[in-house]
């Protein structure tokens, strides 16, 4: 019996290291597999082009005409059909304000009453000393009309007519009465141009004062983008240059300005320098803010890559015969997340998505990204 244990024994002694080298060998063999997998390399076919380079900056809309105005005289605000309120449009020339100065407005038509009388009582002497003058002097006297603006005198036809109707005071009155003429008409306040009123400082009623602000007036359709471009960056941008110009929430929605000026002075505290863009756009709005991209130069012969792809800051795997080769690049330009490089051959197979732990010399499964 006790034969039969010790063999028994044996045989279980025998047995589990006979299991226990079929399990190390079996490890091995999945080991020497997992280290037989090919890792899958994404690639690129490398087609160098020409890329150009453009640089991102925003900037607030103003109105490119745009005129603050002013009473140049005193008088009440009269009523008017249209109302002098920010958000109404006045085509040019049409009458934003009115104001009324009742005894300014009597005093200039006695002026014309003593100007009309004057030359009433000269025409008996012109009639007799200067015939050939007589008849234009007529003329102009029939067409005199109080209420309407004075016409211009008529002119002389000899040194001595001049004589005569400088000395008869017609000149200084003709002039004087055109002055307060000129100065009433400032009573009327109209539209420089076509545009809207953005602001308004006066109603109806109110008592306007000489040199007093009334509002502001704009031109909505055109405006002028400001930026602030580097120093370093302004002498590539170019005067007549377009522009695409973005509304900063909305990508979608894109505009075309134009590059008008360039100012010649750089900010001290920024060291930048401001550019205008011209826009000519209805849906825009005064103080809306944009983002303009604004090329600056063209780099041939060039391809864009992820900055994720560079090793070591200016090296590139490529793939040939399905092994990893790493290869001196060129950076041309860097951006927020891509840079522009060359040095690569088009019809290479470039790396174009990173490799966990990958190496010089490692072999890889190509995958050609389309």
């Amino acid at each position: 019996m006790r034969q039969i244990t010790i063999v028994l024994g044996i045989i279980i002694f025998v047995g589990s290291i006979f299991g226990a080298q079929k399990i190390i060998s079996s490890k091995k063999s999945n080991k020497s597999k997992e280290n037989k997998v090919i890792p899958l390399a994404f690639v690129k076919t490398v087609e160098n082009n020409t890329i150009p380079i453009s640089i991102r900056e925003q900037g607030r809309l103003f109105a490119k005409k745009r005129m603050n105005l002013y009473a140049e005289v005193q008088g009440i605000m009269r009523v008017r059909p249209k109302e002098f309120k920010p958000g109404v449009s006045f085509e040019k020339g049409e009458i934003m304000i009115e104001m009324a100065n009742d005894a300014y407005y009597a005093n200039l038509q006695a002026q014309k009453s003593v100007l009309q009388n004057l030359i009433t009582s000269i025409l008996p002497d012109l009639r007799l000393d200067y015939p050939n003058a007589y008849e234009k002097w007529v003329k102009y006297l029939n067409k005199f009309e109080i209420s309407q603006a004075l016409q211009k005198l008529p002119k002389t036809s000899s040194d001595q007519e001049k004589f005569f109707i400088t000395g008869k005071n017609i000149y200084t009155t003709y002039y004087n009465t055109k002055n307060l003429e000129l100065i009433y008409q400032k009573h009327l306040i109209k539209a420089p141009f076509k545009g809207v009123l953005t602001s308004a400082q006066v109603d109806a009623g109110t008592v306007i004062r000489t040199g007093q602000l009334l509002g502001e007036f704009i031109d909505p359709s055109q405006y002028e983008m400001q930026v602030d471009i580097s120093k370093n960056t302004i002498s590539a941008i170019r005067i007549g240059e377009q522009v695409l110009v973005y509304s900063s929430d909305n990508k979608s929605q894109s505009y075309t300005g134009t590059i008008i000026r360039i100012n010649g002075k750089i900010d001290q505290a920024t060291q930048t320098v401001k550019a205008f863009i011209l826009l000519k756009e209805p849906n825009l709005k005064e103080g809306m803010y944009l983002e303009a991209i604004i090329p600056i130069q063209e780099i041939e012969n060039a391809l864009e890559i992820n900055r994720s792809l560079l090793v070591n800051q200016n090296n590139l795997f490529v793939v040939k015969d399905s092994i990893l080769t790493l290869l001196p690049i060129n950076i041309l330009h860097k951006g927020e997340k891509n840079v522009i490089v060359n040095g690569l051959i088009d019809g290479m197979l470039m790396v174009d998505r990173s490799i966990p732990n990958a190496y010089q010399g490692m072999k890889v499964a190509p995958n050609a990204i389309k």
